[in-house]
């Protein structure tokens, strides 16, 4: 993931470009434009494993969405786009291209391989202070995983941790859990 960090103002506009113009994902996180290549190989398995059990168990009313981005309540230059996002189903045939995150039943997060310990903290401190309810992260460098909900102040009240092969526990209206144990796993670095 590639950084940029510019004066307020449009940063949208900025953002935008940068998508146009190089073909990268950009979002806005606490005022800074991070980009970050399309999803592909182990990252993009890892959210088809999850997508592929989320569809069937969704109730009627909720889809998942991929490219659906949330926005930062107060701060029209914030938003987020995570790599797999459940919305209500109607988001499918809305004219708006920035999610409510009081909508958003549950965000998932996969780390990249390049990904730092800093700049996943504070994705996640974005995801919490906007109000998203759950917020799931993989990391298939380490073979992790990382579960948040109750956001309060800028901060989950609950997190739990587990290993690849552990399931995943949710909550109504999500299933009751996901699978882990076949999201594959980054080659260890040489």
């Amino acid at each position: 993931m590639t950084a940029f960090t510019l004066r307020p103002g449009r940063l949208r506009d900025a953002a935008e470009e940068i998508e146009r113009s190089t073909g990268l994902r950009a979002q806005i996180i606490g005022g800074t434009v991070m980009s970050s290549p399309t999803l592909r190989g182990k990252h993009a398995g890892t959210v088809q494993v999850l997508r592929d059990q989320l569809i069937p168990q969704l109730p009627k009313d909720l889809r998942a969405y991929e490219v659906s981005s949330i926005y930062m309540p107060d701060d029209e230059d914030d938003y987020a786009t995570p790599d797999l996002v459940v919305l209500p189903k109607d988001w499918g045939r809305d004219d708006e291209w920035l999610a409510d995150p009081r909508d958003v039943a549950i965000a998932l997060e996969v780390i990249s391989s390049s990904e730092r310990v800093s700049g996943i903290a504070t994705k996640t401190d974005w995801y919490a202070t906007a109000g998203v309810a759950v917020l799931l992260t993989a990391d298939p460098r380490k073979g992790t995983w990382t579960l948040y909900t109750h956001p309060r102040d800028g901060a989950y009240q609950g997190v739990r941790h587990g290993k690849d092969g552990v399931p995943v526990p949710l909550a109504a209206p999500l299933p009751p859990e996901l699978r882990t144990d076949e999201l594959p796993l980054h080659a260890p670095k040489a």
